[in-house]
């Protein structure tokens, strides 16, 4: 395999950090690699968001927890809090310095331009490591025969 295309749909810490992970194995394996942001999955590129991202605790079955537990007031911090310092002992970076590493390797990081204009964002709004505001046909267009993961 020369190249892989990740997309990413979910904003959420736990959403986001599988297809960081993955683009910066690729780097590592010398495969070619792209993020192409989408929906809410723009929130880690949105530069007044990314250092902010929160564990989704309503409505996530692999929490183990009672929905109406995860709707507490400062439950989701608590469980951000506690996953960023198992992650931190795992040498894994925030959010914000893991996009620039993987970036600094040559891949390239797309926003959806389907999605930034749905939620009329613009250039300015995002993370200066953005690449591009492309389409889903740009995107496909530079995915070329490679491998499509879709997050």
């Amino acid at each position: 395999m020369d190249r892989v295309s990740i997309i990413v749909s979910h904003g959420s810490l736990e959403g986001v950090y599988p297809a960081l992970i993955m683009a910066n194995g690729a780097r590592m394996e010398g495969i070619e690699a792209s993020l192409f942001f989408t929906f809410f999955g723009l929130e880690p590129i949105i530069e007044r968001r990314m250092d902010r991202l929160q564990v989704a605790t309503v409505g996530n079955p692999a929490m183990h927890i009672p929905t109406l537990i995860g709707m507490l007031p400062g439950f989701a911090t608590l469980a951000t809090s506690m996953m960023k310092k198992e992650m931190e002992k795992l040498d894994i970076p925030p959010v914000r310095e893991f996009l620039q590493m993987i970036h600094d390797t040559g891949a390239e990081i797309y926003a959806c331009k389907a999605s930034v204009d749905m939620f009329h964002f613009k250039k300015q709004d995002f993370w200066s490591g953005v690449d591009d505001i492309i389409s889903v046909g740009e995107f496909y267009e530079k995915a070329g025969d490679g491998q499509i993961i879709f997050t």
